[in-house]
């Protein structure tokens, strides 16, 4: 315990107690909250996080309602909506921690989403966004499960996260991962996200990084794309790193790809 990164903090979310995870920094000179995807934890950011504060950041990042430590009946998800208001209280968590700190928001795929519906909301809080293989745009396996009669026992395949085979063997053995089926709640809630995030604003003057795999198969680069062009602003980049799949952080190339976002935040934040 004595050697932990990081220490566990709560509150009482839309719809229960939500997990937040904290790394601190007493030479922070910015702060930086994390959503993370679908079915996982913000535990499996520990190494971005820690990359984070090695180039000035206090990091922040929740587990999601249904997800890791947080309440909620698995990855069951009926309105978007509560969980974008729960990352809200994380960013004024970290917002009064620091209270002069610019604040960049990172989501992740599910969390990229997230993310994307939060700076509609509340993006001139923000100092930057980064998305990562984020579920924006029109996502086709969201409507092809949405129109069988049943959803089928077909868990997320851990071989299409990274080239590199031990994340999809970690993956595959975290018990704090969620392995079933997707739930019908779930996909219509993110149906109706998706929707509403395409229905704009789009992002204005925040500055936003787009990372993605170009052989993403759970969030094809094409969607996103698609997505984004309705919503990109002023100050806008992206970088599409060829060959990588679902997970970029977790990329063979993973160096490259952190030291990306962490220009990109010192770009934002200074």
């Amino acid at each position: 315990m004595a050697n932990r990164t990081y220490r566990t903090e709560s509150f009482q979310g839309s719809e229960g107690t939500i997990s937040v995870r904290v790394w601190p920094n007493p030479s922070a000179r910015h702060a930086v909250v994390i959503a993370h995807g679908y079915g996982e934890h913000i535990g499996r950011y520990e190494h971005v996080a820690l990359r984070l504060v090695a180039r000035g950041a206090s990091v922040w990042g929740p587990d999601h309602l249904g997800h890791g430590h947080s309440d909620g009946e698995r990855v069951v998800v009926r309105d978007f909506e509560h969980l974008v208001d729960d990352l809200h209280h994380v960013v004024s968590m970290a917002r009064a921690a620091h209270p002069m700190f610019p604040i960049v928001l990172i989501g992740h795929s599910m969390g990229g989403m997230i993310a994307a519906r939060y700076a509609q909301r509340f993006g001139p809080e923000l100092a930057g966004l980064i998305l990562s293989g984020p579920a924006i745009g029109r996502v086709e396996s969201v409507e092809q499960i949405l129109a069988l009669p049943e959803i089928p026992d077909v868990p997320i395949d851990p071989a299409v996260l990274s080239r590199d085979p031990a994340v999809g063997e970690a993956y595959a053995n975290d018990p704090l991962v969620y392995h079933g089926p997707f739930k019908r709640a779930t996909l219509e809630a993110f149906r109706a996200t998706l929707a509403a995030i395409e229905a704009g604003p789009g992002f204005g003057a925040l500055p936003t990084l787009w990372v993605h795999g170009s052989d993403d198969k759970l969030a094809p680069v094409a969607d996103a794309r698609t997505g984004l062009a309705k919503l990109r602003g002023i100050d806008f980049t992206a970088r599409v790193y060829e060959g990588a799949q679902h997970e970029v952080f977790n990329e063979t190339n993973q160096a490259e790809v952190l030291d990306e976002i962490c220009n990109f935040i010192k770009r934002v934040t200074r």
